[in-house]
Parts: C-alpha cells; sequence; structure tokens
C-alpha cells in the first residue's frame, strides 16, 4: 500500500501575520528512501512566532519559505525506514522536517536525536527544544544573570518567555514577568513561579511596571519591542543588559517603524543591548538539552503545553498565537507516538 503525505504549503506571501488563506493543504504520495536516505514520520509538528518573518518576501535571518514548498517548521518524529547507515528505523528525531506528516532526510536536516524516554516527544520542541535552548542561551551566555538581579521578561507566559523565568530563579534572580491577560498573568505567578507578573493589556501597565521595578532591571528578555520595551527601557538599572529574542509587537519592518530613541537610556545607565539567535549556538545544543533535561526532572522547570490535532489546524496555528489564543507552547500533534510504525522491509 502507497503511504500518502499530507503537506502543508505556502502558497501566498501575508500582508503581516501568516493567515489560514496563505496555506494549502496538498496530499502525495511517499517515496521509499533511497540510499544514504531515511524515511520519518513527524508526530507533533512546531508552531513558532518566527515564522512570521520565514514566509516574508523580505530576507531575514534566514531565506524566506518559497511559494508552494512544503511550509519550513520542525518535527519530532521517528524513523520507520532507512537507508542511512547512522540513522536506524526507531529512532527519535528532531529536525527540519516541515508541516507534512512524512519526510525524507539525508541527516542534514536533524537538529537533536533524542536520547531515553524520559519526556513526552513533543517536549523536545519546546522546553527541551528550541523554545528551552532560546531561554537558556539566551540568559546564561548573553545576559550573564547574577544572584539577586532583577530579571524582566516579556511574553513571560510563552515557551521561551517561560523558561527564561524559571532559568533566572534556578540562578538566584528575582523574575518579574510580563504577559497579556489575567489567564497568562496568573500562569506566570502559580505555574512558572515568577516574582510578580504584570498584564500589559491592563490600563495601569505602566504604573504598575514601574511599581515592580522599582529597584530597577538588571536584566530584560525582550520578546516582543514595541510599546513594551519602551516603557521597560524607562526603568534599567546601571549595567543592565537587554537581550533582544523577537520583535513580536512590530507588524511589519517595511517600512521602518519609527519610536523613542532608546541610545541615552542606554549611555546613562551604561547599559548593552545584544541580540541573538539559538542557531549560533548549535555546537552547544547537546550541552543545553542535558541540563534543562535535568531541571524538568527534578520539577525546577516546568512547562505548558497547547496541543492542536490534526495537521488541518497548522494553517490558521500561527494567526492564532498572534490572537494570543495558546497558553503553552503550541505544538500540532499528528498522530499518537505509539502509532507510528516502521514499514515493511524498512
Amino acid at each position: 500500500m502507497t503511504l500518502m503525505n499530507q503537506q502543508v504549503r505556502l502558497i501566498s506571501r501575508p500582508d503581516g501575520i501568516p493567515q489560514r488563506e496563505n496555506f494549502a493543504i496538498e496530499t502525495a504520495p511517499v517515496a521509499a528512501p533511497g540510499p544514504g536516505e531515511f524515511l520519518v514520520r513527524n508526530v507533533y509538528l512546531g508552531v513558532e512566532p518566527a515564522m512570521r518573518g520565514w514566509v516574508s518576501a523580505v530576507t531575514n535571518y534566514s531565506d524566506p519559505v518559497p511559494l508552494g514548498s512544503v511550509m519550513r517548521a520542525f518535527g519530532a518524529a521517528q524513523v520507520i525506514a532507512s537507508r542511512h547507515p547512522d540513522f536506524a528505523v526507531g529512532d527519535r528525531l528532531v529536525g527540519w522536517f516541515g508541516w507534512q506528516s512524512y519526510a525524507l532526510s539525508r541527516g542534514d536536516d536533524v537538529v537533536h536525536r533524542i536520547r531515553g524516554r524520559e519526556h513526552p516527544l513533543s517536549v523536545y520542541l519546546g522546553v527541551l527544544g528550541v523554545s528551552g535552548m532560546t531561554a537558556y542561551f539566551g540568559l546564561l551566555d548573553v545576559a550573564r544573570p547574577k544572584p539577586g538581579e532583577t530579571v524582566l521578561v516579556s511574553t513571560a507566559a510563552g515557551g521561551v518567555g517561560s523558561a527564561v523565568g524559571q532559568i533566572a530563579r534556578i540562578a538566584g534572580c528575582r523574575t518579574i514577568g510580563i504577559a497579556g491577560g489575567p489567564a497568562k498573568t496568573a500562569i506566570c505567578r502559580d505555574a512558572f513561579r515568577f516574582d510578580a507578573a504584570i498584564d500589559y493589556k491592563s490600563p495601569a501597565f505602566e504604573k504598575e511596571l514601574a511599581a515592580a521595578c522599582a529597584s530597577g532591571i538588571d536584566i530584560y528578555y525582550d520578546n516582543t519591542a514595541g510599546r513594551i520595551s519602551d516603557a521597560a527601557l524607562a526603568h534599567l538599572a546601571v549595567g543592565a543588559r537587554i537581550v533582544i529574542c523577537g520583535t513580536a509587537s512590530v507588524a511589519s519592518w517595511d517600512p521602518w517603524p519609527s519610536g523613542p530613541r532608546v541610545e541615552r537610556r542606554l549611555l546613562v545607565k551604561r547599559a548593552s543591548m545584544h541580540g541573538f539567535l539559538v542557531t549560533d549556538y548549535v555546537a552547544r545544543y547537546e550541552e543545553a538539552i542535558r541540563r534543562l533535561s535535568g531541571w524538568v526532572s527534578s520539577g525546577e522547570l516546568r512547562y505548558r503545553e497547547d496541543i492542536l490535532e490534526r495537521i488541518e489546524s497548522a494553517p490558521d496555528s500561527i494567526a492564532g498565537l498572534y490572537r494570543g489564543e495558546n497558553l503553552g507552547r503550541r505544538v500540532i500533534r499528528l498522530c499518537a507516538e505509539d502509532e507510528v510504525r516502521p514499514l515493511s522491509g524498512g
């Protein structure tokens, strides 16, 4: 019996946030692996805020996803057939496998080989995957927290922000989260144990932020840019470090948006502002996953997942992130892991 592959393809460029109509789901036969190839079945697919930039016509840190191609995405998958000497049937992998049910690979798109079965497969797209590693390297390598410092995190209920706050707590810091709405600020306090959580949608946001940061912000982990960051930069401590991880609140960078100038605040507070990409740390991914896994096992690092079902939920899933629907790391479940079977003869 021929396997059929459901694939989500980009069919048009969005004007801003990608919408359902920018994608189409198509079905095609699955090719058997040739020499040096292996076939995976995706169990979970990632949904990233960064996908908005990936589908833009304007090149940023990666080339735009070509029109007509499978949407670029992380997948958590299992090998079901292999003619590759380094990958065996049953191996569990995370890689750039795209928004599709099955993917052929030669191994160059594999990000991580999962060892052991202590944690659910989905977690390797979140706190033990790109979200956790982004938090780990951005905070520990770029910001270099010290015990007793105050760390402010935007989008603190999300996959990256929640991990940043908890790693900062492990490092002995006071943590303040910014999130949208009472449900998300409650999650920050109750599930992720932030010392304070502030609702940026509240009319009293700036007043509440000033009160929470009365002693100054030593580290600001910025996932949003825009007005949230404008408010945060008014409360920097001397020697503050600002980590630029994302710019989710900015609808478009063409034309370049205007806003407050940051230079004077950086000068007066002798502060630094540093952008980074987690892909700069590929050589150290195993180190990060090992430490993050230990914190998850000990209960020091908690996570929440927002799991969508079936590939049909993919086209609207990015827009849903920007509507604020998710309460946790958003992933798409295509099947149960115990449903994955090797191909006959694979």
